[in-house]
């Protein structure tokens, strides 16, 4: 793998999950429709929205537990759309995921000491004391102790759940970690905890994560750059302050103000989200945001606009912008 090569890189991927109408008709729900990025080894992509505009599909595909529509995923430089299930499964010991219920994600009938080393045996690491090892080894690096090995998931609280569902996947030392919604089912202190320590890993180990989430002031505080995205879209991406400071897409501008700010006198102008969001099974025409769009113009709902690189690292997805 070449040094400046991306470790993610997705292309053009879609995913259209086909929903019954009526009788014998069949249409597409266009989940993703169409999304490009890359992520270095060691950086931390956010994916934020709102509910329903695709990141969970998002994650799951680029992991492929969806098969993709179209489009292609390369990890480290290799293609993944194409792998027979063997050597899809090699590279499972380096790419990951963090769902975002721990309690529905863990097998109520196992110890959580079973369930790491049902992981380690399923990837031929037959040695015990290896397996011993190393599952002491990821419980003290998310701050649980050895005695948890032996306990069942209905044991624990939410936050020590989702450190389990963190430790579970680092147990291979994956390089890539989807983490989806990883602290949204947690109180607010909770939250905190669980996001310094992803962080905390993350510097440690060097590990890449697409962090999904709604929550942008989770993303500002761990994310490197930040993709917006909008009924299977990506409308916006650029790095992490370059986002908060200079937001270009109507739709990413009418987000951030949501978001708490240490600073008071630094609040953007809340412009208002009007309507529902459309569906995914018949989106609008042209830009997809233009129905709740308060600066649409003539060839906003007839042409699609490009994705263009508006300053050096920062894209956008507007004819306005």
């Amino acid at each position: 793998m070449d040094k400046n090569a991306p470790l993610l890189e997705v292309s053009d991927l879609k995913k259209f999950f086909s929903i019954k109408q009526g009788f014998r008709q069949h249409r597409a729900l266009k989940a993703v429709d169409g999304v490009s990025f890359r992520l270095g080894l060691g950086e931390v992509l956010g994916v934020v929205g709102e509910s329903g505009c695709g990141k969970t599909t998002l994650g799951r595909t680029v992991l492929r537990l969806y098969e993709p529509t179209s489009g292609d995923i390369f990890f480290e430089g290799e293609s993944l759309k194409n792998l027979s299930p063997r050597a899809l499964r090699e590279k499972r010991r380096d790419m990951q995921i963090i769902f975002q219920d721990p309690y529905a994600s863990l097998n109520p009938r196992m110890t959580v000491g079973k369930m790491l080393n049902q992981i380690l045996k399923s990837h031929g690491i037959k040695d015990r004391l290896e397996r011993k090892m190393k599952c002491y080894g990821v419980m003290e690096k998310v701050g649980l102790e050895p005695a948890h090995l032996f306990r069942f998931p209905h044991e624990f609280s939410g936050g020590q759940r989702q450190r389990i569902a963190i430790a579970r996947a680092l147990i291979m030392d994956p390089k890539f970690i989807v983490a989806d919604e990883p602290s949204s089912a947690l109180d607010m202190s909770i939250q905190a905890q669980i996001l310094n320590v992803m962080k905390d890993l993350q510097k440690e180990l060097n590990i890449s994560y697409l962090f999904i989430t709604h929550n942008l002031a989770a993303a500002r505080f761990i994310c490197d750059h930040i993709a917006v995205m909008y009924l299977g879209k990506i409308v916006e991406i650029s790095k992490r302050r370059e986002l908060f400071e200079n937001p270009l897409h109507p739709y990413t501008r009418a987000l951030l103000p949501l978001c708490p700010t240490p600073n008071p006198d630094g609040k953007l102008d809340k412009i208002p989200l009007t309507g529902e969001v459309p569906s995914p099974i018949d989106p609008p025409s042209g830009c997809r945001f233009h129905p709740r769009c308060l600066n649409k113009k003539g060839k906003c709902d007839k042409e699609e606009p490009a994705f263009l690189e508006i300053h050096p690292g920062h894209f956008v997805a507007c004819h306005v912008a």
